[in-house]
């Protein structure tokens, strides 16, 4: 009978769920609207020139038109992530029994952001407004000849965040929002995992490797967060932007399968918060200047501990060591003429893995610079549409991952995954906004 080493590849398996995007850093998704590519999001928390502002900086509603807006956005996010393996060692030692592998293909592909949102003003001092959309997410996929397969084949991570929210205009200087953020996140993961079939030996029971299958785990789990901030129109032509978004405390619950092995876990993370201070500044009547410094507290994922539901009893950790990281943009508005307003954005985003060390085998993440280009075409007082492209340029992101396996005499490092990712993400995102009395 073979016998799977099953429960102790769990934090594995969840450090797949949480490596990150290819569009921002860590594990977050920057594209919450369309129009925000085209000025690769700087200043996005000052911006305020459709309903998407209700995710970046909820006051920013009390400077949309009248009555009801709504915006309707999606991104393409299409990513090559590209291995090119540099001295990863066999599994265990034995590479007749588990072949090293080959460098899995590309595991990129194209994935689809949407976003949907609505404001509305009670009261020349009182808006209400929703957001819908997708605050994390991630898609990759190797063949399942990876060398690094037993680190992380496949990953699919979906979330919803629903965002009712809020604002209060106190004067023509200061306006306030709120938001409250339920949040839904669905995880399907896959990885390779050793087959050990217990044989005697000088008549002493042992169990040997003899090959290996697939490990999969599903889980979902749904928390509340909240954001918050405030918009100061310092003179007519210079606004300030604040806001923050607080962490989330995530109940990761599913099975992991291996072979006819089921096994229940449970595994808490805590996402990281982020503050932005974002500047617009209008130079004329036609140009305007958006810039933004944005902190995230990526420190608060260092550590990633599974549970088993039965037992209660750690079944093993993963360290991710993550570091708190900052993002600068700078961008600007130009009005062509009464139909077209033309946009442009530069950003620096770092990552928060501190060393190859850390980086994760699916979407690996590493410091990038966006360059960014859009228009919005005013259709009529009433409707207009956004179009934008971005190119996202990473720096080089080697790997030397240890892969542990827990063995009733202790934990080893069963292989190093070593070699380089050559990474690349190109954003089409378009845009409808429509205001109504």
């Amino acid at each position: 009978m073979q016998k799977n080493i099953t429960p102790r590849l769990i934090p594995a398996l969840l450090a797949i769920a949480f490596a990150g995007g290819a569009h921002a850093s860590g594990f977050a998704l920057q594209n919450q609207n369309g129009a925000g590519t085209g000025y690769a999001f700087a200043g996005a928390a000052a911006v305020a020139e459709d309903a998407s502002t209700i995710y970046f900086n909820p006051a920013g509603m009390a400077y949309l038109p009248t009555g009801h807006n709504f915006t309707v956005a999606a991104s393409a996010i299409m990513r090559s992530v590209e291995f090119k393996n540099n001295g990863t060692t066999p599994y265990l030692g034995r590479p007749a029994t588990f072949p090293i592998g080959d460098d899995g293909g590309d595991g990129g592909g194209t994935a689809l952001v949407p976003g949907l949102y609505w404001s509305y003003a009670i009261n020349p001092s009182l808006f209400v407004g929703l957001g819908i959309s997708a605050p994390y997410g991630s898609e990759t996929e190797y063949d399942k000849s990876f060398a690094g397969r037993f680190s992380g084949r496949y990953t699919s991570i979906e979330t919803m965040n629903i965002n009712p929210s809020i604002a209060y205009k106190f004067n023509e200087v200061v306006t306030v929002g709120f938001g409250l953020n339920y949040a839904s996140t669905e995880v399907k993961l896959k990885q390779a995992a050793p087959v050990f079939t217990p044989v005697v030996i000088g008549g002493v029971p042992r169990l040997v490797p003899t090959g290996e299958t697939e490990a999969k785990i599903k889980g979902d789990d749904s928390t509340w967060g909240w954001n918050i901030g405030a918009m100061f129109q310092v003179t007519p032509t210079t606004r300030l932007g604040v806001s923050y978004r607080s962490k989330l405390d995530h109940e990761l619950g599913g099975d992991l399968e291996v072979g006819a092995t089921k096994t229940n876990v449970t595994a808490d993370l805590e996402t990281p918060d982020n503050f932005s201070l974002a500047l617009s500044q209008k130079f004329g009547a036609d140009l305007e200047i958006l810039a933004d410094a944005t902190w995230t507290g990526w420190s608060s994922v260092k550590q990633l501990t599974a549970v088993n539901d039965a037992t209660g009893r750690p079944a093993a950790s993963v360290l991710f060591n993550y570091e708190n990281t900052w993002r600068f943009g700078l961008g600007g508005k130009y009005q062509l003429n009464p139909g077209w307003n033309l946009r442009a954005g530069i950003a620096y985003d770092q990552s928060p893995v501190p060393d190859a060390e850390s980086r994760t085998m699916t979407v690996p993440d590493s410091d990038r610079i966006w360059l960014s280009v859009g228009a919005r075409w005013q259709i009529n007082k009433a409707a207009s549409v956004d179009f934008a492209y971005a190119h996202i340029f990473f720096d080089d992101a080697p790997v030397n991952r240890a892969v542990p396996l827990t063995l009733p005499t202790g934990t080893i490092t069963a292989q190093t995954v070593k070699g380089d990712f050559d990474v690349s993400a190109n954003i089409l995102s378009a845009q409808l906004n429509y205001n109504f009395q």
